[in-house]
């Protein structure tokens, strides 16, 4: 899809400009998608952790990668596609006052979001920089540890995105990843659904083909850490799908599923 990454920069631009904390947003919610629609089964509850400030939570996240992100007092941190701070926060209360966390997003209004929501909390230790994925605004080999929430599905070249990780990784650093995949195939009309793709779906690829690009960009002890089916309601997919395209599709064998991936650049 040759416009994605401007579809999905209004949509999430969208976001930013009309959440409330109190909104539970979600990244396959009716902001982004239909507005008949909530897609809520994707995002998982923050509340209880460390460092977690509702009024960085937009809901839209997949998984929580810093729960197996083995990050450790003084570690540089990197998250990708950083919205309002979220998993930014959880990472900050990790890493400690002696480390330092990098969210990188391209949209402007998450940005600002995000940047106001480090002053409130005083942090010095945190901060928000406008980036491509595909071109980190972030120095080689001087990351500790990436995360990345229900983001990489929605870069159009991810091989691209895994090689950046690569780059931007110490020797020895690791990434945590949560984010969207398939086993098997979607039916075009939802692949190519622009509502669908700014909601996290239709950017999503097998998951074979997932790992095997982060193996070719040279991460190693690839380990699939959570992983959870993602059952879309059938009124939702019915926006796309007529009844037998539905049941044909629910036939098929394939699936929509969040993973949390866990990989290393070797010393």
């Amino acid at each position: 899809m040759e416009n994605a990454k401007q579809i999905v920069k209004e949509k999430y631009g969208q976001i930013a400009e009309n959440s409330h904390s109190e909104s539970n947003l979600s990244c396959c919610g009716p902001s982004c998608c239909d507005d008949n629609v909530n897609y809520t089964v994707f995002s998982e509850s923050y509340d209880k952790l460390d460092g977690y400030n509702p009024d960085a939570d937009l809901g839209l996240g997949c998984g929580i990668p810093t729960e197996f992100a083995k990050i450790k007092r003084g570690d540089t941190v990197v998250d990708l596609g950083s919205g309002a701070g979220n998993d930014c926060f959880v990472a900050r209360a990790l890493t400690g006052s002696t480390g330092r966390v990098i969210g990188i997003d391209m949209t402007e209004p998450m940005l600002e979001k995000a940047r106001g929501n480090v002053k409130k909390l005083g942090y010095t230790n945190v901060e928000f920089r406008f980036g491509d994925i595909e071109d980190m605004p972030v120095d080689s080999n001087s990351t500790d540890v990436v995360i990345s929430n229900c983001v990489l599905n929605l870069v159009p070249d991810k091989e691209k995105a895994f090689s950046e990780i690569f780059r931007i990784l110490k020797p020895g650093g690791h990434l945590s990843v949560s984010d969207v995949v398939l086993r098997g195939k979607l039916p075009d009309k939802i692949k190519n659904a622009a509502e669908m793709y700014a909601g996290c779906v239709s950017g999503a690829i097998d998951i074979d083909d997932y790992l095997e690009m982060m193996k070719n960009a040279g991460l190693s002890n690839i380990m699939v850490q959570k992983e959870k089916i993602i059952t879309l309601p059938d009124e939702a997919l019915l926006n796309f799908l007529d009844q037998k395209g539905l049941n044909s599709f629910k036939e098929s064998g394939s699936g929509i599923f969040s993973i949390t991936v866990y990989a290393e650049k070797s010393n």
